[in-house]
Order: structure tokens, then C-alpha cells, then sequence
């Protein structure tokens, strides 16, 4: 399995209390390797862990948790990849064309022709 790095922002854990609930909460999961609070994020590094029920276990536990990122926990890779695209030309973020769908052609409305008659003009008086 691949180790993963998860980032979950929870309520404030300014009571330490809930701080001990949160870090017994994720360490009972399968997998996970190290825990730790940055303010009131909770940074998890585990080996196959579930996300998703992580992150329902902590709702249920302090209320509210929300998953901001899942990374993989290679952060030596990711640093060079990073370093060798620094280093290397700029790409630009907006695109080089606009993306949109072409506008709905319409055809013109046919213009009004009333017939008069068989070619005579008929009076009102008749």
C-alpha cells in the first residue's frame, strides 16, 4: 500500500480534551502511522487508511471535520519533483484558447405573404 497524508480540519481544539479525543479517535483506525495538530488541523500519515470513515469518525466524535487534502506521504519525491519544475520554464496558468460551447445557429423566420386572390382584386361592396 501506498502511505497517504491526510489533512482534516476540525472544529476549534482549543480544550485539550477534545485535542486527546481527536488523537484517540484517529490513532484507533487501521494503518495509521503518526498523528499530529497543527491549530485546527489534524494531520494523519497512514498506510492504506480510509478516508472517508476517518473523517465520518471524527464528525461523529467532535461534530465537525472536514477533509481539506489526501497527498502521498513521499514528501522527499514530491520536494524534487517540485525543485526540478522550479527550476525548469514557467508555464502560464490561464490557457492559451477559450473553452466554451459554439453558439446555436438559428434560421431566419420566413416573412409573411398573403395572397390576395386569383389575380383580381375583389370589392367590398359585392
Amino acid at each position: 500500500m501506498v502511505k497517504q497524508k491526510v489533512v482534516v480540519k476540525l472544529a476549534s481544539l482549543d480544550d485539550s480534551k477534545k485535542r486527546t479525543k481527536a488523537l484517540k479517535t484517529a490513532v484507533s483506525m487501521e494503518g495509521i502511522v503518526s498523528v499530529s495538530i497543527d491549530r485546527d488541523r489534524l494531520v494523519v500519515v497512514g498506510d492504506g487508511t480510509d478516508v472517508v470513515s476517518l473523517t465520518n469518525m471524527l464528525r461523529k466524535k467532535l461534530g465537525y471535520a472536514e477533509l481539506v487534502s489526501v497527498t502521498s506521504g513521499d514528501d522527499k519525491i514530491r520536494e524534487e519533483k517540485e525543485g526540478k519544475i522550479s527550476s525548469g520554464s514557467k508555464s502560464s496558468s490561464t490557457p492559451s484558447y477559450q473553452y466554451g460551447y459554439p453558439s446555436a445557429y438559428s434560421y431566419p423566420y420566413p416573412y409573411a405573404y398573403q395572397d390576395s386572390g386569383y389575380g383580381y382584386k375583389s370589392s367590398s361592396i359585392m
